[in-house]
């Protein structure tokens, strides 16, 4: 027998091996010519432009969102009421606005309804200010007589200074009057024309009001009235039936970035969402987020609680902005299965 008769058998069971490594390797060259899965377009719309929503930039800036499958398109809609004029037009997808809106219009005879899918913060990030540095704690009565600017009527920021204002004995309707009528893009230029005694503002308005000596920060609003949530994502529930995987993709982001919020360097998070305050340096940045993180306005987990929404319209009762026959179910407006799943 030849050399190469007797190589016969070896060769025999090569050859299979060889023609499965062969097509394999055509496979794995096959998969890498395909295209990768196009990015789903969303369009999104930030109620305004604060540190107050770090988090939400971090998931920008991060690529958390394109890791997620999703391509956002952002805009700043200056005020909810605007932000959710966008969202029941149809001209945003989702929105970032307080939770008080979606309760309004379940009340309203408007045939799309607002879903809160996923929280951002935890509570209030309005800083009170006053003209004059004060020494030692903040006596509340010194509001007593004076002007303090506030926002539109049944708003939020407007709801919840009330709320911090009753806690120490004020009546807002009678003790003080609070300024409605200013829009949230003229509001700095008010104050510095030298409209009202006091005034709500968030960061970096804030911020940079005091390092100008323009303004001094008196209270946090957020942690006198203590954790409600404040600003939510926001869709529709069409939009939600339709696309119930862009939602879950959005949530397990913002948890992605709510993660990594609560213990990056205050120097990182600064770098991270540096491009979306161009006015401010990184020493300003790292100021307004470390003075938020103190008053631990960036919640957790998504999820949005049950006892939040239901204190929240205790709120809007006292203000006289919700007639109590009209208290919405939390089930109405809260869709927990999105925050549920979330990791």
């Amino acid at each position: 027998m030849s050399l190469f008769s007797r190589r016969l058998p070896a060769l025999a069971r090569l050859v299979p091996a060889l023609a499965m490594a062969a097509g394999l390797v055509s496979l794995a060259g096959q998969a890498a010519a395909q295209p990768a899965k196009p990015l789903t377009k969303v369009r999104y719309e930030e109620v305004i432009r604060s540190v107050l929503y770090v988090p939400m930039y971090v998931a920008l800036n991060q690529g958390y969102f394109k890791d997620a499958g999703l391509d956002v398109g952002m805009k700043t809609s200056q005020g909810t009421d605007k932000g959710m004029a966008a969202l029941l037009s149809g001209s945003a997808d989702i929105v970032l606005i307080g939770p008080e809106a979606s309760i309004y219009v379940a009340n309203s005879e408007s045939p799309a309804k607002p879903k809160i899918f996923a929280g951002l913060t935890a509570t209030d990030g309005f800083l009170l200010m006053g003209r004059k540095p004060v020494s030692g704690a903040f006596d509340w009565n010194q509001l007593k007589g004076k002007s303090v600017m506030a926002f539109r009527p049944g708003s939020n920021p407007d709801v919840f200074l009330e709320a911090a204002l009753r806690k120490h004995g004020l009546d807002p309707k009678k003790d003080l009057k609070l300024v409605n009528n200013i829009g949230p893009a003229a509001r700095t230029g008010a104050w510095m024309a030298g409209q009202n005694d006091y005034a709500i503002f968030l960061e970096p308005e804030a911020g940079n009001l005091e390092k100008d000596g323009n303004g001094h920060v008196m209270a946090s609003i957020g942690s006198e009235v203590g954790p409600v949530d404040y600003t939510v994502f926001t869709t529709t529930d069409v939009f939600m039936q339709k696309n119930p995987e862009v939602l879950q993709a959005w949530t397990r982001a913002v948890a992605r970035a709510q993660q990594h919020v609560q213990t990056a360097p205050a120097a990182d998070l600064a770098k991270q969402v540096a491009e979306f305050f161009p006015g401010m340096s990184q020493p300003e940045l790292v100021k307004a987020i470390e003075r938020y993180r103190g008053y631990k306005l960036w919640k957790t987990t998504p999820l949005v609680e049950k006892a939040a929404i239901e204190q929240l319209q205790d709120m809007l009762t006292a203000s006289g902005v919700l007639d109590s026959g009209k208290r919405v179910k939390y089930e109405q407006v809260v869709v927990t299965d999105f925050a549920a799943k979330a990791k």
